[in-house]
């Protein structure tokens, strides 16, 4: 067990604005044009040694101009499977008897590292490799992965802390936390950087090791990531990142007897797949895995008759379109009495999206860029031309999409007067807000219809100028979301200050970058010492 020392103060980190003229974005943009130059080889890392996948080799491109290729990698194999697994459990000895301190100096020196010499390197890679513009490049790798891992640490240490706060006399009680026996596969989205560093490290930091398999369209930041991760010290073996589809890698991982957790962000599908082929083999494991998950989202904004309409439109406008509506909290719904949309809030907003500057996010006065991958585009396309043929739906803002240069959706707001219709239950993740317009007077109807409509319970947003009312929508929606923000938009939450996570179909709700997901990644022992111990068997009623 680890003696209990005081670790550093965790304190988000500052984040940069990339101002014209600022030093930070004439750093940004030196390495947005080396990186964009110089495409290269993207390996895997397994026990420490760089090699490419043994299976078919992909281009990574960036979505914006996808003629522009960043890297190159190849689909892990069985064998590449089976090399990373050994590798982890081979390290996993070494890892569990090093400290904690020393864990935690490691996941400290790498926010160290990405603050410092390695942030502008990573941010361009997030922008150039996942179509997202400086801003939000900046608020995802550097600033929340750097939140993460410090944060992290000081929740570790307050849950390894933990012991029973009462012993009988002559009794002494603790607690040892300890790591999961076996490994922990961690598989990661697209959509941040910062979830794809917090998963594989999180579960490592409490002495877990990790195979790590991020998305196929984030591989060149996660290779970085990986470098960054060994500059910061981290020993050979602990994470193993393998690449591709991940479909090999999941054949072996989901059989392997040692499958100690699984630490997933993506879609609800998927996720409900690996539930199931681990409830398959639930008999082979030595031990019940852990599952967490953070999947889909169908999140709403709701305005109140009271709502400010400034306020409310910039919420619905940052909330929807910002990073392209890929984000499993963006925006998708939106709720709004008759008495604010037909009273030209309608024709505001509508002005508003139309006017959202969109391009290469390298030109960093766009607004937003490009959905991921042609799968994406095609997605969304599909989703406008049926709003379009739809008769209850009437396109207000966008609604047109262009793949020759790059994988561009316009922003679309589509008003539709069938609640129940699919643009209020599909998760789109692209540019894509349906919006339903209620009489005010039958507000609490609204609530109810809307509350239960969609499988997800993620995020959600009440906008509203009376405190009673929304109260009153906090509690009437206490379900439907795992984050829930008054007079702001449904995206945006910070470490150490909204742990992140939602039910239903939107995941397990452990919430990442809190004490409740760590907690996951610990086997706790229970330990009771008896001082002196008694030597005789009978008790006083027997006299």
């Amino acid at each position: 067990m680890d003696a209990v020392t005081q670790v550093p103060t965790p304190v988000n980190e500052p984040v940069h604005g990339y101002a014209p003229g600022s030093p930070e974005r004439a750093r940004l943009e030196v390495k947005l044009k080396e990186l964009a130059e110089n495409p290269v080889d993207l390996p895997m890392t397994i026990g420490g040694e760089r090699r490419m996948g043994g299976g078919e080799r992909f281009d990574v491109v960036q979505p914006h101009h996808h003629k522009a290729r960043l890297g190159t990698y190849a689909n892990a194999t069985q064998q590449d499977a089976k090399d990373a697994i050994d590798a982890a459990l081979a390290a996993a000895p070494a890892w569990r008897a090093m400290s904690f301190d020393d864990r935690a100096a490691i996941i400290l020196r790498a926010a160290e590292l990405l603050a410092g010499p390695w942030r502008e390197t990573l941010a361009a890679s997030t922008m150039l490799g996942q179509s997202k513009t400086a801003q939000q490049a900046e608020i995802d790798c550097p600033c929340e992965l750097v939140d993460f891992w410090r944060f992290n640490v000081k929740y570790a240490r307050d849950l390894l802390a933990e012991q029973p706060p009462a012993n009988s006399p002559g009794v002494w009680n603790r607690l040892d936390h300890r790591p999961l026996e076996g490994f922990v596969y961690a598989i990661t989205p697209f959509n941040f950087t910062a979830i794809a560093g917090n998963l594989p490290t999180a579960p490592a930091l409490m002495g877990n090791v990790v195979v790590w398999k991020p998305s196929p369209t984030q591989t060149h930041a996660a290779v970085l990531l990986m470098r960054l991760l060994e500059e910061a010290g981290l020993p050979k073996g602990v994470i193993n990142l393998v690449t591709g589809d991940g479909i090999e890698v999941s054949n072996v991982a989901l059989e392997h007897r040692d499958l100690a957790g699984i630490h997933f962000t993506g879609s609800t599908k998927t996720f409900q797949h690996l539930w199931k082929t681990v409830g398959a083999n639930i008999e082979k494991y030595r031990s019940y895995p852990r599952l967490v998950g953070e999947t889909g989202g169908k999140d709403f904004v709701v305005a109140h008759p009271s709502a400010d309409r400034a306020v409310l439109k910039t919420a619905l406008t940052r909330g929807a379109f910002e990073y392209q509506g890929q984000k499993c909290s963006a925006t998708s719904r939106a709720y709004i009495p008759a008495s604010i949309w037909n009273d030209g809030f309608r024709e505001e907003f509508a002005a508003e999206v139309d006017s959202l500057t969109m391009g290469d996010v390298t030109e960093l006065g766009n607004f937003v860029g490009a959905v991921i991958d042609e799968r994406a585009f095609a997605k969304n396309k599909a989703a406008i031309d049926r709003a379009k043929s739809d008769p209850t739906c009437t396109i207000v803002a966008g609604g047109s999409y262009d793949d020759s240069v790059g994988y561009f959706v316009r922003p679309t707001v589509v008003e539709c007067t069938d609640p129940a219709n699919p643009v209020f239950t599909t998760e789109y993740f692209g540019p894509f807000l349906a919006v339903y317009v209620y009489e005010d007077e039958k507000y609490d109807a609204m609530l109810t219809q809307m509350e239960c409509v969609s499988d997800y319970a993620l995020t959600g947003a009440v906008i509203s100028g009376d405190r009673a009312a929304a109260a009153y929508t906090m509690e009437k929606l206490r379900y439907a979301a795992g984050n829930f923000y008054i007079n702001d938009k449904s995206t945006g939450a910070v470490v150490g200050q909204q742990p992140f996570g939602g039910g239903r179909a939107s995941g397990t709700n452990d919430k990442a970058g809190a004490p409740q997901n760590l907690m996951r990644w610990t086997l706790t022992r229970a330990i009771k010492e008896t001082l002196v111990a008694p030597t005789d068997y009978t008790y006083p009623h027997m006299g």
